[in-house]
């Protein structure tokens, strides 16, 4: 199958993209502004719990599908060019072992869950019992 081939493709080629701009984060040529974008990228790309759970219909994939690679598209534009080349070679050797894991990501969306959670019981309560 083409089409399927084509997109492990593009599927494995956004992972290595994810993991190089891990690295170019950490370098001291990347300005402040692209590193706090990159890190919001990551974060959420390597987290193992999506904002909008992919058991929602359509929208639970327009997440991944859409804004991880916006942001990707927006921080390499900010990236400069050296840094994400040596990014890249180091992301293209990393990647034979398993999936990177962004606990500080999981932990930024199991916050916002709570929080929307919260907000809404808040709600709730002013609505039918106050």
């Amino acid at each position: 199958m083409p089409l399927l081939d084509d997109l492990r493709r593009r599927a494995r080629a956004l992972k290595a993209e994810t993991l190089a701009l891990s690295f170019a984060v950490r370098d001291p040529r990347v300005p402040w502004y692209a590193r706090l974008l990159a890190v919001a990228v990551v974060a959420y790309a390597l987290s193992p719990i999506d904002l909008i759970p992919d058991v929602v219909p359509v929208l639970g994939y327009l997440d991944d599908l859409i804004l991880v690679p916006l942001g990707i598209v927006l921080v390499r534009r900010l990236v400069p060019p050296e840094v994400m080349a040596e990014a890249r070679a180091r992301a293209q050797a990393e990647l034979t072992g398993g999936r990177p894991v962004s606990r500080a990501g999981a932990l930024v969306v199991i916050t916002i869950w709570l929080v929307s959670a919260a907000l809404v019981g808040w709600l709730l309560y002013r609505a039918f019992w106050a």
